[in-house]
């Protein structure tokens, strides 16, 4: 018997709040195509949610990291539990258990793919109003 998780009504609008937070800080520094992925779906996941963007230079990968990072300990008091790959600034991912951002630098975005590798996930995309 397959066992799912159960998710109840307040930890769905957590989550949404705070992918609501990382793509506002995204956009907010100039982040191109944010998108998040929603996996609870997807049995072989190992988080909830990705949230996904891209720049041109690692300069503009790391202040957007460091922006989103800021933003969710300021108004969802959450820090990342991991990060890794501020040394280079070509893929910055920011863990939170159940979301993982990935700040790409366009062309890793566009040789890693990750939307096409998790093409059974439900894709929000955000764009500024």
């Amino acid at each position: 018997m397959k066992k799912t998780k159960e998710v109840n009504k307040s930890e769905i609008e957590t989550n949404l709040n705070e992918i609501n937070v990382i793509a506002d800080a995204m956009m907010e520094k100039k982040g191109h195509d944010v998108i998040s992925l929603d996996l609870r779906r997807i049995n072989t996941a190992f988080t909830d949610h990705f949230v996904i963007c891209n720049a041109d230079t690692p300069i503009q990968v790391v202040a957007i990291s460091d922006y989103v990072e800021e933003m969710m300990e300021k108004k969802a008091d959450r820090p990342a539990v991991r990060k890794q790959g501020r040394e280079h600034g070509f893929w910055i991912i920011l863990d939170y258990t159940d979301i993982v951002v990935h700040i790409f630098k366009t062309e890793q975005r566009l040789f890693y793919r990750l939307e096409d590798l998790w093409a059974d996930a439900v894709k929000t995309v955000f764009e500024e109003v």
